[in-house]
């Protein structure tokens, strides 16, 4: 799954590498972005003269939980922030979202928990050397009761691939640099037709790197969240107590 990630880069190379000339000089690093927060989308722009100087995408603000245009009572609705990749055509919740509105949530990587009884080590899981990945995602426009819109997406998740299944079995769809076009066209590209994408990243793609637990307080928000920290002292199993009369039972 994704339940918290950062984007961590400058304005200038966002622009530069999703292509778009939208102004982001406003839009600073963030080190742990967290359900209900605005994320940044990368989105197609509407269609254009052949020729002309318009950007090809543009890029936005919206809300990470994902409220379907038909929902009357959206507190009623589970926090969507994740969209499962594999049935996401078929949900009645993401299926018009899936044909017409697929986004990108460019990002320098996210932040996922390995769970053990009642511990759990946080792990920073970034492209191997860095860079930006940009995460599949779907977007919705709500109409709210009084009139007013709310611009709303979740991230498309699947299978964890070789570096993360060890944490845990959902991850994030990586969408590469060559399939951006292809992913973001919901004009001639169905959903059958980008069905490829959806898959989990390269193996060797990502690093994990063991964090401090500060991570799991939204309030705390530095660029020392990513620093690699020393993993978490887990519990280890207490020996099985064994009665005396089973011991000398087991000399017999």
């Amino acid at each position: 799954m994704c339940g918290r990630f950062a984007l961590a880069v400058t304005p200038e190379e966002l622009a530069a590498h999703f292509a778009i000339v939208d102004d982001l000089a406003d839009f600073p690093p963030r080190y742990n972005i967290a359900p209900t927060q605005p994320i940044l989308l990368v989105i197609a722009a509407p269609p254009h003269e052949p020729g002309s100087n318009l950007p090809d995408r543009r890029a936005m603000l919206v809300r990470w939980g994902f409220i379907p245009g038909w929902a009357k009572d959206p507190k009623a609705l589970p926090l969507m922030i994740n969209a499962r990749a594999e049935t996401a055509i078929e949900k009645p919740a993401f299926r018009a979202a899936m044909r017409h509105r697929r986004a990108l949530v460019p990002a320098s990587g996210f932040f996922e928990w390995k769970r053990d009884g009642r511990k759990s080590q946080p792990f920073w899981v970034r492209p191997r050397g860095g860079g930006i990945v940009a995460f599949a995602a779907l977007m919705e426009t709500y109409a709210e009761p009084g009139g007013s819109e709310i611009d709303t997406a979740a991230i498309l998740t699947t299978h964890a691939g070789y570096d993360t299944a060890f944490i845990h079995d959902r991850a994030p769809v990586v969408i590469a640099p060559q399939d951006y076009a292809r992913w973001l066209d919901c004009r001639t590209q169905e959903p059958r037709d980008v069905a490829d994408l959806l898959r989990p990243a390269d193996d060797g793609f990502f690093e994990t790197i063991p964090v401090s637990d500060r991570v799991n307080k939204v309030a705390n928000i530095g660029p020392d969240l990513l620093d690699k920290a020393a993993p978490v002292t887990l519990d280890e199993p207490k020996p099985k107590e064994v009665a005396a009369d089973d011991r000398q039972m087991r000399l017999l």
